[in-house]
């Protein structure tokens, strides 16, 4: 059977379908907005459908589109890759999404080794909450994700990648640092936490709020850092991954909190789209 579109169309279709004009999808594949509109006119020919919704100057996805765009993406992945197929030294680009724990303590490491061992790779990094990030993936602004909380999109495929303890601590001159303390005090105290959409946040509740019921009064910080800098000045109590607070407990300016409390474990996971084709680069780093 004779094929009735080309890579070159799909190539187009996918950056109207970013771009949301001709135009600005036209100046970002480097083609004339003549050009790119007679792609267009060729796929929905060849295809027999339209593919957008035309409303003025913009192009928004129609149910076409949607069932096609998907698809589109995963076959220039793979063409992709088939260019560099036989060549081992062709520069992999990779795009990365991590919640934050992920992105600023774990991440880093594995991205410095698969950078040393293929230098030519390219890898960007988007940092973001647990939702940001499986959004991210499921509009394909990533080639995968990590995260820390739980994911039920039906789109993404879900992995475990790591094991992570969680700590619940508190300044060296914090009340309930002077010894063991009951769960009735460490539900009464007040809680340094992150915010809601928070892989972590999450998980702490999910893990703690069996135990102690609920916690005193709360206050939301958006990132762990700030968190744990509050909590060493006394603000309060937290709970964090130990990667986020093992300096802070090695230098003697938190403790960990001696409650009758289980080790608390937590899974962190890696996501992609279930559309998505595997190309060489997120082989590679996943074997890393």
């Amino acid at each position: 059977m004779a094929l009735r579109l080309s890579l070159r169309e799909l190539e187009v279709f996918v950056a109207i379908a970013e771009a949301g004009t001709v135009t600005a999808a036209a100046a970002a594949i480097a083609l004339t907005q003549s050009a790119a509109s007679q792609a267009l006119a060729a796929l929905e020919a060849g295809l027999g459908v339209a593919l957008f919704d035309r409303i003025g100057r913009r192009l928004l996805l129609n149910e076409h589109g949607r069932l096609l765009l998907p698809r589109a993406r995963t076959m220039l992945d793979a063409a992709q890759d088939m260019q560099h197929l036989f060549d081992d030294h062709a520069a992999m680009h990779l795009r990365l999404g991590a919640s934050t724990t992920i992105g600023n303590y774990l991440l880093p490491q594995q991205i410095a080794r698969f950078r040393q061992q293929h230098p030519e790779a390219r890898v960007e990094l988007m940092v973001a909450n647990t939702a940001d990030i499986v959004d991210a993936v499921a509009g394909f602004k990533v080639d995968m994700g990590f995260i820390e909380g739980p994911c039920h999109h039906p789109d993404i495929v879900v992995e475990p990648w790591q094991d992570d303890t969680l700590l619940v601590f508190a300044a060296t001159n914090h009340p309930l640092a002077q010894g063991a303390v009951s769960l009735a005090q460490l539900a009464e105290t007040q809680w340094v936490l992150r915010e809601r959409g928070s892989g972590t946040r999450e998980e702490v509740e999910r893990l703690l709020l069996p135990h102690v019921g609920s916690f005193g009064e709360v206050m939301d910080m958006g990132h762990s850092e700030a968190i744990k800098r509050a909590v060493a000045a006394g603000l309060g109590v937290s709970c964090l991954s130990l990667h986020v607070v093992q300096e802070l407990l090695d230098s003697g300016q938190i403790v960990a909190v001696l409650a009758p409390l289980p080790t608390l474990h937590r899974t962190l996971y890696r996501i992609t789209h279930k559309d998505k084709g595997q190309t060489r680069g997120m082989t590679v780093f996943n074997q890393g």
